[in-house]
Formats: C-alpha cells, sequence, structure tokens
C-alpha cells in the first residue's frame, strides 16, 4: 500500500510543477463552458427556440390586425413590442430600429387590410358565381415583416411560415363568411326565377339562411403531446457534459507528457530497479490523474451551478441518479487515463504524443457530437461518431442529466468505455514490459 500512496503523490506532485498542463485542464474547458453556454443562449433565441422580442405595428386596428396579435401573442417564442417608453411606434422609427439590431424583427398590419380582405372575397365569390375568373380589381393587400439582415435561416423562415398559417387560416373563414351570406341570396335568386316559370308565388318560397361563422369551425386540431420529461432541457446542460468530457479527455497530454519525461531522464528505469511491480506504478499513475479529473468535472459544475447563472443562463442540472452520475465520470475518467497511458508508452518523443494527443482527442470530439450535434451530421459521420469514447462518455451525461437516466440507461456507453479503458490499458501494460526487456539487454 505504501509504494501505491507514494507513486499517487510523486504523480501528484509532477503534474503540480507542470503550470501550463494545469492550465489546460482547468482553464480552458471551464472558458469553452462560459463561452457556448452564452453563445447558444443566443442561438436559441436566433432559432426562434427562446422568446425574442418582436416589434408589432397594427395600423389596420380592425378584425384582422387584432387577429393576427392575438395570435402572435400565444406563441410561447414571442414577446410582441407594441409601444417604446409609453409611445406608439411608427413604421419608419421601426424599420430603423431593425437595421440597427435593436430588433430582429417588424411586422406591420397596413391600415383597411381587413377591408380590403372582406371587399375581395364578395370579388371572388361573386366572379365565381358568374363563372368568370378574372383577378380582383383591388391590389392584394399585405402583411409587411422587416428582418434584421443578419437574421436568415431557420427563424426568418419559421416566422414567415407561422405568419401564412395565420393568414391563411383567417383568408378561409373570411371566404367561408362571404359564402355564408352570398349563397343564400343566390339560391333565392334562382328559386324565385323558377318560381316566376311556372306561375309560384315568390313569397311562397321560404328564406333559405345560413350561419356566417360555419367557416370558423374546425375539422380537425393538432395536438403536442407532453415529454416525460419533468423539465425541458437546457443549453447550460449540454454544454458542461460536452465540454467536460473533452476537457477530461485532455488529461492525455500531461499524463502522456509524464511518462516519456521518465523515459527520457531515467526515472522510470530508477523505478524498476525498486521492488515494486507494474500494476503498483499504473494503479498510482491511475489513481492520481483520476483524482485530477475529478477535481476538473467538479470545478465545471460549480461554474454550471453558481457562476453561469450570474451571466444570465439556466442553473446547471445534473439529474437524480447521483450514483450513475459518479460512476460514469469515473469511467470517462479511467478511459482518459487510459488513452494516456497508452499514448506515453507509444509515443517515442513528447512532441510526438503532444501533437498526437491533442489532434486525436479534437478529431474524437468533432465526431463525437461536442462541437457539433451528431444528428445533424451526414450518415456516414454518424457512423463513425458511434466509435469515438467522447461520444459514448457525452451520451452518458446527457441521458444522466437531461433525461432522467439510471446506470440500467447508460450500460452500453459504460461497456464501451470499460472495453476501451481495457484494451489501452493492456497495449500500455504490454509496452512497459518490452521497456524492461530493453533495460536489461
Amino acid at each position: 500500500m505504501q509504494p501505491l500512496i507514494a507513486t499517487l503523490f510523486k504523480e501528484l506532485r509532477l503534474l503540480y510543477r507542470d503550470r501550463s498542463g494545469l492550465l489546460v485542464l482547468f482553464v480552458m474547458p471551464a472558458v469553452l463552458v462560459v463561452v457556448v453556454s452564452l453563445v447558444q443562449e443566443n442561438v436559441l433565441k436566433a432559432t426562434g427556440a427562446a422568446r425574442m422580442d418582436i416589434l408589432f405595428i397594427d395600423q389596420d386596428r380592425q378584425a384582422f390586425g387584432k387577429l393576427i396579435r392575438e395570435q402572435l401573442d400565444a406563441l410561447d417564442t414571442v414577446t410582441l413590442v407594441t409601444s417604446l417608453d409609453g409611445q406608439g411606434i411608427d413604421t419608419e422609427h421601426a424599420r430603423a430600429l431593425v437595421d440597427k439590431g435593436r430588433y430582429q424583427v417588424c411586422i406591420v398590419v397596413p391600415a383597411g387590410i381587413t377591408a380590403a380582405v372582406r371587399t375581395r372575397a364578395v370579388e371572388q365569390i361573386s366572379d365565381a358565381f358568374s363563372g368568370g375568373s378574372r383577378e380582383a380589381a383591388l391590389p392584394l393587400p399585405s402583411v409587411s415583416v422587416y428582418f434584421d439582415p443578419l437574421v436568415q435561416g431557420a427563424f426568418r423562415s419559421s416566422l414567415l411560415n407561422a405568419l401564412k398559417q395565420m393568414l391563411l387560416v383567417m383568408e378561409m373563414e373570411t371566404k367561408a363568411k362571404a359564402l355564408a351570406e352570398a349563397l343564400p341570396a343566390r339560391f333565392q335568386q334562382t328559386l324565385s326565377a323558377l318560381a316566376g316559370r311556372i306561375s309560384m308565388d315568390p313569397a311562397s318560397i321560404p328564406k333559405i339562411q345560413m350561419d356566417p361563422g360555419w367557416g370558423g369551425r374546425r375539422l380537425m386540431d393538432v395536438v403536442a403531446e407532453q415529454s416525460r420529461l419533468k423539465k425541458l432541457p437546457t443549453s447550460v446542460q449540454q454544454n458542461v457534459s460536452a465540454w467536460s468530457v473533452f476537457g477530461i479527455f485532455f488529461i492525455v497530454l500531461p499524463l502522456g507528457g509524464a511518462i516519456i519525461r521518465e523515459r527520457k531522464d531515467g526515472t522510470l528505469a530508477r523505478l524498476r530497479t525498486l521492488p515494486v511491480p507494474y500494476i503498483t506504478l499504473l494503479v498510482g499513475k491511475l489513481g492520481a490523474y483520476v483524482a485530477v479529473c475529478w477535481v476538473q468535472f467538479l470545478f465545471i459544475v460549480l461554474m454550471g451551478k453558481a457562476g453561469l447563472p450570474l451571466l444570465g443562463t439556466p442553473v446547471l442540472s445534473l439529474g437524480s441518479d447521483t450514483t450513475a452520475l459518479i460512476v460514469t465520470v469515473t469511467m470517462v475518467a479511467l478511459a482518459a487515463c487510459g488513452y494516456g497511458l497508452m499514448l506515453g508508452t507509444l509515443a517515442r518523443t513528447l512532441e510526438q504524443a503532444t501533437m498526437f494527443g491533442a489532434v486525436s482527442v479534437v478529431c474524437a470530439a468533432a465526431m463525437g457530437g461536442i462541437m457539433v450535434p451528431v444528428y445533424v451530421m451526414p450518415p456516414a459521420m454518424q457512423t463513425i461518431s458511434m466509435f469515438s469514447p467522447l461520444a459514448w462518455g457525452l451520451n452518458a451525461l446527457v441521458e444522466i442529466s437531461v433525461r432522467e437516466g439510471t446506470l440500467g440507461s447508460v450500460r452500453h456507453e459504460l461497456l464501451y468505455l470499460t472495453v476501451f479503458f481495457a484494451v489501452t490499458m493492456a497495449i500500455a501494460w504490454t509496452r512497459f514490459g518490452r521497456f524492461d526487456r530493453q533495460a536489461e539487454i
């Protein structure tokens, strides 16, 4: 036990002297968590996943303007701004604010749109009854939407589609009401003409009536079912899980470098002269660096709990299964340390270990969904991502923190991490034995 404890403290002292390595392990993932979480909060706003302030100008102040406002107010992702500093907003002022980027969107309902739409509906129905197909004489009324030029893609399309759907429903209801008013009169006129031909008193023909509100009656609906999740996931949960795994795997740089330095300066050869088995040296190194990984993870969690909420993000929640979280973080740390030991025994120089370790971790992070979600990758990349150890760790942590997962729900990821750790340790063990044989020669 004493050799194991001595080895563990030796590794911790060596790591403490490596100030640049400590900066990589602690400062880099912490900065990434803060920056990416704040950026994603703004991205969520830009894509409509969070509330956004939208300027709304109702120049119509009739039925259509009120209906559009009610529909937009019902959206969870939109907050309508109808006045600034207690004063109304004119179109030119609103466009200037959008052009400057103070607001991303301005919606203007023009004056007279209610009357214009109803007039066009009557004209179209009258033209249809007469068998014509001419265009209405009045110009096509339209709702104006002004976007900040920097707003592109998903949010622009989703807002325009939502407005078009609202206008389509209103248009159909208006047409139905106009038809309900025109159809009985047309029938009555036709029946009166027929009665005159057969010498029948037109006054004896019963009046035909139709409910003008029939067009607004729903035929079907879309119901959004409630998710089984008690709370919706946040960007902080995703980023703390992702960048903590990324930071933990960067332990390969100081760990691999320490092994190479021990080989180069003869420390490893001197250690092998002591009556200490391989397993003691390896377990001592593992224990020291796994402890560092845990300190690193707890530091990032502390930032998610206390630091990020001060900057306006949600408070970090790590799920309810503490046991699953502890086992998962420990297996991620073991997998990273096993990879670092293997790298340190395979690389011949410190430059090789540093270059290959950094590049391989970044590539595995990119493939594993740390930087870009896996579901947006091409199918081939989605298949390749299944072989990234960082993807296994990320999926397990997201399952626990976001989906309230348990040990059973992350058993496959834990199995993959265990196999990865066993393979890397076997390679490191074999290389340690080769060092001994080379020293005897």
